[in-house]
């Protein structure tokens, strides 16, 4: 798969919450400075984990209803859904051990 890919709410339904593997879903904004720095670590995770799970990249800005609809308030964001629920929230810039090893948990 690569790089994570953008997702909007148009697809969001079919691709996360329907999906046969886990996703994990950056909520960011383009104006926000942690949400750029994290940037390459999810999509060194997306390179990582490709064939595992699916790592999309959701921005707030276009698609406030997606996240309000998750409760996110503060971004960066990443939520990890498996069976279309979210289960696994990661809140703020994290360093890719921390939040790798939260993945491994749960797959």
């Amino acid at each position: 798969m690569g790089a994570a890919q953008a997702i909007t709410a148009d697809r969001f339904e079919e691709e996360v919450l329907h999906s046969d593997v886990p996703v994990l879903v950056d909520f960011w904004a383009e104006w926000c400075p942690p949400c750029k720095a994290l940037g390459p670590t999810v999509d060194a995770i997306a390179e990582e984990y490709a064939g595992k799970m699916k790592v999309f990249k959701l921005d707030v800005q276009t698609d406030a209803a997606v996240a309000s609809k998750y409760g996110v308030s503060s971004i960066p964001a990443l939520l990890l859904f498996k069976n279309g629920e979210v289960v696994e929230r990661i809140i703020g810039l994290k360093p890719k051990h921390e939040i790798t090893s939260r993945i491994d948990a749960l797959l």
